[in-house]
This record gives structure tokens, C-alpha cells and sequence, in this order.
């Protein structure tokens, strides 16, 4: 009776941080951010383009959502706790081809990733940085890897 007590207690204690309340996920999601508009702003430098988030962007914001896409290796090499994430294929991703800065995600996961070309889903808590220029505007803190994602995109 006891072991049966403390396994429910523990139950009850460990669920809502397993089974966390997704707000959005993987296509509808990347439609959500792409409704994003620009402000030019001046600096020290000259013309800087500030997003101005739409409403659904804003709803999301802090929020648990479920993230698919593809790995963009930057800066040279592949870094397992913080990367970019792409809607599109590395061929056709912002850094590379036709995508926009409403395509791509900085990733900050809890624990390594291990590198793949393959479609994956990542879940955390997205934030907006409209501040910083030196990041992205859309930010995943405390990723997680759920595993790959379906080929049927």
C-alpha cells in the first residue's frame, strides 16, 4: 500500500512537466511567424529593421510550442546545445537561398542534439527579440528533442 502511495505522489508531481500543454505546432506554427512587419529604426550604424510582431505571434509568446525543421550548421560547425533551426531546406534556408529571417529559429536546448539532415521537432518555450540585432527574432529556450519529424510535411 505504501509503494503504491508514493508511486502515485511521485505521479502526480512528475506529469505536468511531462505532459506540458502545447500551444502550437509545426506548420501552422511557421505560418503564425511569418505575419511579421518591419520598422526601420536608426543606430550608431545607420538603417536597422525592427519586427513588428502580429497579434497570433503575440499570443504565442512564451509559450510551450512544438518546433519542425531542419539543422543550419553556423559559424563553421555544428554546436549541440544552440543552434538555428529552418523551415526550409538548407538549400533554400536565409542564410543560403529564398527563405526570410521568418524562417529560421535559435535554438537553446536543455541537452545535446546530435546532428542530422533530416526534419526534426523540437519543443520549448519561444520567445521575440525585437532588441538585439545580433540574434534572431524568434528564440526556442529550454529545447527539447522530440524526435523526427513526418515526411508528409
Amino acid at each position: 500500500m505504501r509503494k503504491t502511495l508514493i508511486l502515485l505522489l511521485i505521479s502526480i508531481f512528475t506529469l505536468p512537466g511531462i505532459a506540458q500543454d502545447v500551444k502550437m505546432k509545426g506548420a501552422k506554427l511557421w505560418k503564425t511567424l511569418a505575419d511579421v512587419s518591419y520598422d526601420i529604426k536608426q543606430d550608431e550604424y545607420g538603417d536597422v529593421f525592427v519586427p513588428v510582431f502580429g497579434k497570433q505571434i503575440k499570443g504565442v509568446a512564451d509559450q510551450i510550442v512544438e518546433i519542425d525543421g531542419f539543422i543550419i550548421p553556423f559559424d563553421g560547425m555544428f554546436k549541440p546545445t544552440e543552434l538555428i533551426i529552418s523551415s526550409l531546406p538548407i538549400s533554400e534556408c536565409f542564410f543560403c537561398g529564398s527563405g526570410g529571417p521568418e524562417t529560421v529559429m535559435e535554438i537553446s536546448m536543455k541537452e545535446k542534439i546530435k546532428y542530422t539532415t533530416k526534419r526534426v521537432k523540437i519543443r520549448g518555450k519561444l520567445k521575440l527579440n525585437a532588441d538585439n540585432p545580433d540574434k534572431l527574432m524568434y528564440q526556442l529556450v529550454e529545447g527539447v528533442f522530440v524526435g523526427l519529424a513526418d515526411s508528409s510535411y
